[in-house]
């Protein structure tokens, strides 16, 4: 009895465990380079706000992307690891740039590695 209560219970958590793992698709986004807290908490942008974004970018501060046409956010991770996001990105806050990397999805939010930027 306790093996069939075994395999039942593996065969419903196994795949669920699966489906839950986030899963990484490549994927090219063009939009606007933005320091994630001026955006957001005071509505900074544009090319008056690049000095100010490329500081808060090389202080930590969180980088996002925001798409072109459809606003949708995405965070920019580096593309390893225990690396800070590259020069590439931090020099060009402000500027429209298409990165392509690996796409997450998790609680809502959407996450981008930057493996190019163009």
């Amino acid at each position: 009895m306790y093996r069939y209560v075994l395999v039942a219970f593996l065969a419903l958590i196994v795949p669920v465990t699966l489906a839950s793992r986030a899963s990484a698709a490549e994927k090219s986004v063009t939009g606007t380079l933005e320091d994630s807290f001026c955006y957001v908490t005071m509505a900074a942008h544009g090319a008056s706000h690049q000095k100010c974004a490329q500081v808060c970018a090389k202080k930590g501060i969180p980088v996002s992307l925001v798409e072109k046409g459809t606003g949708t956010t995405y965070i920019l991770l580096p593309s390893k690891n225990d690396e800070p996001i590259p020069d590439s990105i931090t020099s060009r806050m402000e500027d429209q740039v298409t990165v392509t990397g690996n796409e997450y999805d998790k609680g809502g939010s959407h996450y981008l590695t930057v493996n190019t930027v163009k």
